[in-house]
């Protein structure tokens, strides 16, 4: 790599609609701070997402209303490449390779599934949920990513990724993988839930007051920032031991761009009456102004932007399989 190139980024984000303040602030905000300063691939990784059962319809709309929120969020197409997985067949054909190279002994190391699989039993479990790292793995390798920005929770998944590199270079006597590097941001990495911040915030929690959607109006963001759980406290710190006020502040400071410190002191002496509805309408100042950019972006943008993004993918992605399977000894 030449000394001034940037280094490649992957990430991808899977099209499950209703995306809420937890899916912005714990990856695209990272996402549209990062584009900047590498060769950034973005990814709307719908093959992850019929690992579990999906209306097609549905899944179609979700993946223009993905596409339309990343654009009006800040994702430019003219400085990083945004597409749709299954677009590019050599995902699905560069992870049935590494399906051969990963072992059972890999898979079953993965508590996601576990995690995953709790509901309906593993016996009942599709096995592209059990296997989806590696499709993941896949979509990470097809594009010599050197940087992979993931929340704490894939770590284990990135570790595999990185197995599967190195073991599939030494099988062949090659360099034909990058091993990849995972970063992890602390700050924002898990916005949990604001009425259990023991469980990361989720469109699929129980209560609706467990997250704040990306469409929801301002009435209802300010009831259910005061409906948040915090403790019996009655100052306002943050600390490990205090989760939910931690949470709180967390948003707070990410949508303001104030500081953890300067939050805390903002904030000394008084209740969090005063604190929360002050966060209420940090909420809602940023929601709404995006709200507005979402309706703005025409399905005629988001047809370019993605055909843009699918050549550009397609041509890398073609050009690395080519490269893997003569290696491999694959093709005629």
């Amino acid at each position: 790599m030449a000394e001034n190139q940037k280094k490649r980024l992957f990430s991808g984000i899977q099209p499950t609609g209703n995306l809420h303040l937890g899916n912005y602030l714990g990856a695209v905000k990272n996402w549209i701070e990062m584009q900047d300063g590498y060769d950034a691939i973005f990814c709307i990784v719908d093959a992850h997402a019929i690992t579990v059962p999906q209306e097609p319809g549905v899944l179609r709309d979700n993946i223009h209303d993905l596409a339309r929120l990343l654009l009006a969020s800040g994702i430019d197409p003219d400085k990083s490449t945004l597409f749709v997985q299954s677009d590019v067949s050599g995902h699905s054909e560069l992870a049935w390779i590494l399906n051969t190279v990963a072992r059972m002994g890999d898979m079953e190391k993965m508590t996601q599934f576990k995690d995953k699989s709790a509901k309906d039993g593993s016996e009942r479990s599709s096995v592209g949920l059990f296997g989806y790292p590696i499709l993941m793995a896949a979509d990470i390798l097809l594009y010599d990513a050197y940087i992979v920005p993931v929340g704490d929770d894939q770590r284990q998944h990135i570790e595999l990724t990185r197995t599967l590199a190195r073991r599939f270079n030494k099988r062949f006597a090659t360099d034909g993988f990058v091993v990849p590097k995972g970063e992890i941001r602390e700050e924002g990495m898990r916005i949990m839930g604001l009425d259990d911040p023991t469980k990361k915030m989720s469109k699929s929690a129980s209560s609706e007051y467990n997250y704040i959607a990306l469409s929801d109006g301002a009435d209802v963001i300010r009831k259910k920032i005061m409906k948040a759980v915090t403790d019996s406290e009655p100052t306002i710190t943050y600390s490990d031991d205090r989760p939910a006020v931690k949470n709180l502040i967390t948003i707070y400071s990410l949508l303001s761009k104030k500081s953890v410190g300067d939050i805390v002191e903002q904030y000394d002496g008084k209740g969090f009456g005063d604190f929360k509805k002050d966060l209420a309408e940090v909420v809602v100042d940023f929601i709404l102004p995006l709200q507005e950019r979402i309706a703005n972006v025409s399905d005629q943008e988001i047809e370019d932007v993605l055909s843009q993004g699918t050549e550009s993918a397609g041509r890398a992605a073609d050009i690395k399989m080519r490269e893997i399977k003569k290696v491999m000894g694959l093709g005629s």
